[in-house]
């Protein structure tokens, strides 16, 4: 019997050993996949790596550090029309105005389950956009994500595309 121990116990720590450790930083990490125009509305696809699988929000997460008006969400696009040749930034501020915060998304949390606490996958926004009357057909969006430690991903920038009429 103790012998049985020993070789289970040598199998577990050679199989432990030859586990790849999680290659994927704790910092929350996202790439520009693609923008759509639907007419009406605008579609970008993000994916996202998050080494410690804590990039989501649940419902509840509205109070202590999720209380402050920004950190009500965890995901940000903020929009930028092309003018006159030069990309200029639309403030858009929910602090000020809690019903203009039309690219600020609360991406809800799919908590890891097993050893394996990673995250990836693909974030499909839908951005109705028929509430930004302007003179200028072409904008982008830089997006960034905030994980539930609130450290910041990288910023991306989505290509140019004519806006829904």
């Amino acid at each position: 019997m103790k012998k049985n121990f020993l070789i289970l116990l040598s199998i577990v720590a050679v199989a432990t050993g030859c586990l790849k450790d999680n290659e994927i930083p704790p910092t929350p990490g996202i790439t520009f996949n693609s923008i759509r125009n639907y007419g009406d509305s605008i579609e970008v696809l993000i994916d996202f790596k998050d080494g410690d699988g804590n990039f989501g929000l649940e419902q509840g997460d509205t109070s202590g550090v999720f209380d402050d008006c920004l950190r009500t969400y965890n995901l940000y696009a903020e929009y930028y029309e092309k003018q006159n040749g030069e990309w200029v930034r639309t403030v858009i501020d929910p602090c000020f105005n809690p019903n203009a915060a039309p690219f600020y998304y609360r991406v809800p949390w799919a908590k890891p389950t097993g050893q394996d606490q990673s995250q990836q996958g693909t974030i499909t926004l839908d951005m109705i956009t028929y509430y930004l009357p302007s003179d200028y057909d072409t904008c982008r969006f830089e997006i960034k994500v905030v994980d539930r430690d609130m450290q910041e991903s990288n910023t991306i920038i989505t290509s140019e595309i004519i806006k829904p009429q």
